[in-house]
């Protein structure tokens, strides 16, 4: 629950783990000692996750994982957070120097946006990732109290009141599980992904992003899911999302590295969805049928 007494000008990190001994302690090495508050909102792992978290002096809380975008409000919600900003981080995502003095004299200055989108850059077999998948603007930086995710099970973007703005310094995401835990994990997402895919939204109170063609880089690739990306056909349209990353936007030039990115992301993984989408929609045409 939130604190009445803010304290202007300081950060805290939140970060949300499961099973993550093999990434967290990259993470908390780049912002211990630099971030005011850390905070660890943990879905009840079994490993050294919290072990390890400990030794960082972050406050730790646990909290049964339903979806990303709940843990996250949940973050924001429960979490004895009395810092003016916040910044969500992944357990396999770290920052370098030049992000971190970055935040520091902005958050300093009093800006008048309330959010802050950052770019990404993937680290993958040890190679940057860059073509066919940079830039990729992510808003993680934000005022508490002035952020919220958007309710979606998977693919979740904070929603900021007001204005908001972009840093120049990239942060870091390098995942050092492996990839038998990649696949996993993304086996994990396309169910979600493919649950969404048939639902209407009618919930009351749903919040999500605008789907702009000519807003914010997150509201540009949702107005292309929802107005192409959904229209194409399943099946074929991870091929056509392979052949863009891959060949059109030159994805092939970035190495061998790149190949395995590119093929278990843009074609492997959407292949997954359709297959999950195209199974639950008859099996819920089959269920209706029977009622």
């Amino acid at each position: 629950m939130r604190d009445s007494e803010v304290l202007p000008g300081t950060l805290a990190v939140s970060i949300l783990t499961y099973n993550e001994e093999a990434s967290i302690a990259q993470a908390l090495d780049s912002v211990a000692g630099w971030a005011n508050e850390l905070f660890i909102l943990d879905s009840l792992s079994t490993d050294r996750t919290l072990e390890i978290a400990r030794q960082y002096g972050c406050h730790i809380a646990q909290n049964k994982f339903e979806n990303y975008a709940t843990q996250r409000n949940y973050a924001l919600d429960h979490l004895p957070i009395r810092s003016e900003w916040v910044l969500f981080l992944d357990a396999d995502e770290w920052l370098p120097e030049a992000l971190k003095q970055e935040i520091s004299t902005l958050i300093a200055t009093s800006p008048e946006e309330n959010g802050f989108y950052i770019n990404r850059r993937l680290i993958w077999m040890g190679r940057w990732i860059r073509r066919g998948y940079y830039p990729s603007w992510i808003l993680r930086l934000f005022r508490h109290g002035k952020g919220r995710c958007e309710d979606r099970a998977v693919n979740e973007h904070l929603i900021v009141e007001g204005k908001a703005g972009q840093l120049r310094n990239d942060f870091m995401h390098e995942d050092r599980k492996g990839v038998t835990d990649w696949i996993a994990k993304h086996n994990g997402y396309a169910t979600r992904e493919a649950q969404e895919l048939l639902n209407t939204w009618s919930a009351p109170g749903y919040q999500e992003i605008d789907a702009r063609l000519f807003g914010t880089q997150a509201q540009r690739k949702r107005w292309l899911r929802y107005k192409v990306w959904n229209r194409l056909p399943p099946l074929i349209r991870p091929l056509v999302y392979f052949f863009y990353r891959y060949i059109w936007a030159g994805g092939f030039l970035d190495g061998k590295a790149a190949f395995v990115y590119h093929f278990l992301q843009a074609l492997w993984y959407p292949l997954l969805i359709d297959v999950k989408y195209l199974e639950l929609r008859k099996q819920s045409q089959s269920g209706a049928g029977n009622s």
